[in-house]
């Protein structure tokens, strides 16, 4: 007689479920979407797109409508997603969403990596000289310890 045995999977121990991967537009959120995509398909994941729509304080803009322009990044960004989507239709099969969320790219990232329970989060690597010394969203994404972080080059 064979014994039967459950199949009880925790939580991060067969694979990711949810990849969130941020996107802001810059060539390395793009490749990190690129990276993120190959990842869910080959895990059979969804893949949530994640664009943090910046918040500036009232006046900071100086007259700028600020929420126009970041929803015009938004529906490019998802444009783009959807032209790379595509053009790769029958050949990768990846499930996606796109998600806006408000706040800085840190704040809004860790909003989005637990709404949406990710099991990873991919980011692009800042190309912004001064996080090399600070710190960038993607070091403060490792330091909260809360996902596997993949950053991409």
């Amino acid at each position: 007689m064979m014994e039967q045995h459950s199949s009880r999977f925790e939580r991060g121990t067969d694979g990711p479920k949810v990849i969130v991967v941020g996107v802001d537009g810059s060539e390395s959120s793009l490749r990190a979407a690129a990276y993120a995509g190959g990842l869910a398909r080959r895990q059979h994941a969804l893949l949530a797109v994640v664009y943090v729509q910046p918040v500036m304080a009232a006046g900071a803009a100086l007259g700028v409508p600020v929420a126009e322009t970041t929803d015009e990044i938004a529906e490019d960004l998802v444009a783009q997603i959807r032209e790379a989507a595509e053009r790769v239709r029958g050949i990768f099969d990846v499930r996606w969403e796109f998600h806006t969320f408000r706040g800085d790219p840190y704040g809004g990232l860790v909003k989005a990596a637990d709404e949406l329970k990710a099991d990873a989060v991919v980011v692009g690597a800042s190309e912004q000289a001064g996080h090399r010394i600070v710190g960038s969203v993607a070091v403060r994404l490792v330091k909260a310890g809360r996902w596997p972080v993949t950053v991409v080059p």
